[in-house]
């Protein structure tokens, strides 16, 4: 009876967003999920302890809202692959819940929703080659791919110094957000609230960036992590432009193929230049919403794009389509 019963119970589950899973998912139950929508989650750990800075014990747990604990920072355990995360058919996304606040690329070998079955072992395997794929990107010192900080004397200020940092998560028909509420972030001399927003539809690769800070502060910045010989390339038109790598940039081998880009608004931007980590894009100084899109493209997806040629075609269809219509 029990075996009749568990793929029902996971397809009632992935829907209501609400699970609590504390085993590994095979890859046989991972196609029990359907590929026809979106999700985003965040999942943590409950009914263990805290010794110092890691959590001992307890099992993972999916909630819609998380206050993030005052001890909680980088490989801590207590959030399951370390943040919330997003994704459609085709790549998931992941956000450093912590001081680095970089996003990840998770790139996928499957058309089907993974990510309630990521990291469900309490460690990182999903570094390494599973089923479904596996993460991608190293992003180091730097945002990763439309991370967000601030940029002071040449180093981007990531988030060392928050009063409160909540991740909410909303699943609806054909889109999933990812909210994350700021309280007092402090860089320089300057502290202010900044509310932001990561979306992704049920069709492409892009997630759609909105930052809301409450104060007007020069060096709000985003970015695309750099790597040794992979250039960069970018283009303008007359409302928007994008920055884009493509090449050998991913953890998988030497010689496997990444494409990354970020698409932003040519009013809202100071200027575009090259940091220590990252290809940076620089916003005005502003207390409105800031828009930009970000995406990879990673080769070995199911029926993706394969080559540079592809890549920067579909940049380019994209480019075009922001500056007819404003949005994606």
């Amino acid at each position: 009876m029990k075996r009749i019963l568990l793929p029902a119970m996971i397809i009632l589950i992935t829907l209501s967003c609400k699970r609590e899973q504390t085993e590994p998912a095979t890859h046989e139950n991972q196609e029990t999920v359907t590929a026809s929508t979106t999700y985003a989650e965040i999942s943590r750990k409950e009914g263990g302890y805290w010794e110092g800075r890691e959590y001992m014990e307890g099992n993972f747990k999916n909630v819609d809202t998380l206050m993030v604990p005052a001890e909680h920072t980088d490989h801590s355990w207590f959030i399951r692959y370390e943040g919330p995360g997003w994704e459609n058919n085709q790549i998931g996304y992941r956000l450093y819940l912590d001081w680095r606040n970089a996003i990840d690329i998770f790139g996928k070998k499957v058309d089907t929703l993974v990510l309630p079955y990521v990291g469900q072992d309490g460690f990182d395997s999903y570094h390494e080659e599973q089923p479904w794929g596996q993460d991608i990107l190293k992003a180091g010192k730097s945002m990763g791919i439309g991370g967000y900080g601030r940029i002071l004397n040449d180093t981007v200020a990531h988030f060392r110094n928050v009063s409160n940092t909540t991740a909410i998560v909303e699943n609806l028909e054909g889109k999933s957000i990812v909210h994350i509420n700021y309280e007092n972030w402090k860089t320089g001399n300057d502290s202010i609230d900044l509310n932001t927003q990561l979306s992704i539809l049920a069709s492409d690769r892009y997630t759609k960036a909105v930052l809301k800070p409450s104060q007007e502060i020069e060096g709000l910045c985003t970015g695309i992590v750099k790597f040794e010989n992979v250039p960069l390339s970018k283009k303008e038109g007359a409302k928007w432009a994008y920055i884009a790598t493509y090449g050998n940039q991913t953890l998988v081998s030497d010689d496997d193929k990444l494409g990354m880009a970020l698409f932003y608004r040519l009013d809202q931007v100071e200027l575009q230049k090259e940091g220590v980590n990252d290809h940076l894009v620089i916003f005005k100084p502003t207390t409105q919403e800031l828009t930009y899109y970000f995406l990879g493209a990673w080769e070995q997806e199911p029926n993706g794009i394969k080559n540079e040629t592809d890549f920067f075609t579909d940049l380019d269809q994209k480019l075009n389509t922001l500056e007819n219509t404003n949005s994606l």
